[in-house]
């Protein structure tokens, strides 16, 4: 083999890859305490049976480049010392950024919960200090209800006077209305979860009157009021314009589901094995009958919109619920009915889990105030339908549901529970409170059948009268579907007047109910 000639090549450095960074620090230690040009002197590398000369230093930058030696594949790299401090400086650059992004994100979270946590528990305190007053007081008037007006109030003067206020006030309680309106439902679903015991001493004679005023009576004060939104509408001939778009809060996610599972397990088996470890059965149960009740809701809002249709997540959520009791009445042989009892105790001394999501309805009817405002234009230009169509709608519901239980022979007492049946339970269940021998439970399982009915078959039914105009069709919703009436406008971004509709009602409804207690 022929003799390889020396090649002296003018490069900064010479080393292998693997040990690039070692070397690198070495030379630039050299390259300080001599800046001179270095002679470069030749250093032989073998091969493959072939060898290279190349020179050891130089503070040359211009020749840098790979060479590869025959043979094994070996490789040696040129490195400059420049770039490789170059390349160590962008990687600590982008660990900061990294770690800084992170940081910033979980204090962005941690401000995010403590927003939500204030803004809400103003909402929930508020309501309490309102319903106290209002009781020590004496005064027979929703306290939630007075809230709502005093809130609205303030907004639109704040509108009025200094604009930018008033925006500020609806982006401070923004998060607090958000988890409102996507957990709306569970407020509601504690009245349907224990009717098995608002219905026990019911007989079935009367359970059956019950549910002929319940749908007949629906149809017919639908049809009242959807031709006189329509005969009004025609009257004033007032121009639609396009309503404000609503905010709408983010879909169940599968960390929420499975989160929800966990706590029911854990919480099912500690109550199984220690019936009293929290002191009471019913706290001891809270937490896996509220995990139950939220689980079936969450399920309940995933499935096809189809079975939605006929299967209404609030029956999912009902079912799922009285299922978990029963299941911790027969493995504790205690039964369903005591375990419904630990459900909803009506006593804030020992709160079941019907009790914390209940407590919550006051705080619903307060934050109907922000949504009003936020369609406040829509809701003044289509006043004179909303109005006419909810005052007669109203009047036509309370005399009818009292003429018919008098015609059917309704005993007096279920037929007072069951007046205030086109309105929100918050506002049902206030009223009803101030008379004697009123069912509340059964006054609150009435309205929410009567929003469920409406929810599935209020737009079928005004497609076949032939109520077209949206805007019958929401205050038709409003009225005869109560809280469901609302909820369904939330998907169409248009819940304002809907609101109002139902919050004029139970004004009526109070207004009329002492004329018709005593005929009844």
């Amino acid at each position: 083999m022929a003799t390889s000639s020396a090649v002296s090549r003018n490069v900064p450095f010479i080393l292998p890859i693997y040990n690039s960074s070692r070397i690198s620090h070495l030379n630039r230690l050299n390259f300080a305490k001599n800046p001179k040009k270095i002679r470069s002197k030749p250093l032989t590398v073998a091969s493959g049976g072939e060898q290279r000369t190349h020179s050891k230093y130089s503070n040359s930058h211009e020749n840098s480049q790979p060479v590869s030696g025959h043979g094994l594949h070996s490789k040696f790299l040129f490195a400059d010392p420049h770039k490789i401090l170059s390349n160590r400086s962008v990687i600590v650059k982008s660990m900061e950024s990294t770690s800084g992004s992170t940081s910033t994100g979980l204090q962005s979270l941690v401000f995010k919960v403590l927003h939500l946590i204030v803004s809400l528990g103003i909402i929930l305190a508020m309501d309490k200090v309102l319903k106290k007053a209002f009781i020590a007081a004496a005064i027979k008037f929703p306290s939630a209800l007075f809230g709502m007006f005093c809130v609205f109030t303030i907004l639109i003067v704040l509108d009025l006077i200094v604009p930018a206020a008033a925006t500020g006030l609806m982006n401070f309680f923004e998060p607090a209305l958000l988890f409102i309106q996507r957990w709306l439902p569970l407020f509601y679903v504690p009245s349907l979860v224990v009717l098995p015991l608002a219905v026990k001493d019911i007989p079935a004679a009367s359970g059956l009157k019950i549910v002929f005023i319940i749908v007949g009576g629906w149809l017919a004060s639908l049809s009242v009021a959807g031709f006189t939104a329509i005969a009004v509408r025609k009257m004033v001939k007032t121009e639609m314009i396009p309503a404000e778009p609503m905010s709408k809060p983010s879909p169940f996610s599968s960390v929420e589901l499975w989160t929800w599972s966990a706590i029911f397990l854990v919480s099912f088996i500690s109550a199984f094995l220690y019936p009293t470890v929290l002191g009471t059965n019913a706290r001891t149960c809270l937490p896996f009958l509220l995990s139950s009740t939220v689980l079936g809701y969450i399920i309940g809002s995933r499935l096809p919109s189809g079975v939605k249709n006929i299967f209404h997540p609030i029956i999912c959520c009902a079912l799922s619920a009285d299922i978990a009791a029963l299941a911790y009445g027969q493995l504790s042989s205690s039964g369903l009915n005591p375990v419904l009892g630990y459900y909803l105790t009506k006593a804030s001394s020992n709160p079941g889990a019907g009790d914390i999501l209940m407590g919550f309805l006051g705080s619903v009817i307060i934050s109907f105030a922000f949504s009003m405002f936020k369609q406040r234009k829509l809701v003044k230009r289509h006043a004179a339908e909303i109005f006419t169509s909810v005052i007669l709608a109203t009047v036509f519901s309370l005399y009818s549901t009292a003429l018919i239980g008098r015609l059917i022979g309704l005993e007096p007492g279920l037929t007072i529970s069951v007046l205030p049946r086109c309105i929100t339970v918050a506002l049902a269940l206030s009223i009803v409170s101030f008379f004697e021998g009123a069912n509340s439970s059964l006054t609150a399982a009435v309205v929410v059948l009567t929003g469920l009915v409406g929810a599935n078959f209020v737009q079928t039914t005004l497609d076949k009268f032939g109520f077209r105009d949206p805007y019958c069709s929401r205050d038709c919703n409003c009225i005869k579907c109560t809280w469901t009436g609302n909820s369904s406008t939330v998907s169409k971004g248009t819940r304002g007047s809907s609101i109002l509709c139902n919050l004029i009602c139970p004004y009526w409804h109070f207004r009329f109910f002492d004329l018709l207690c005593s005929s009844c």
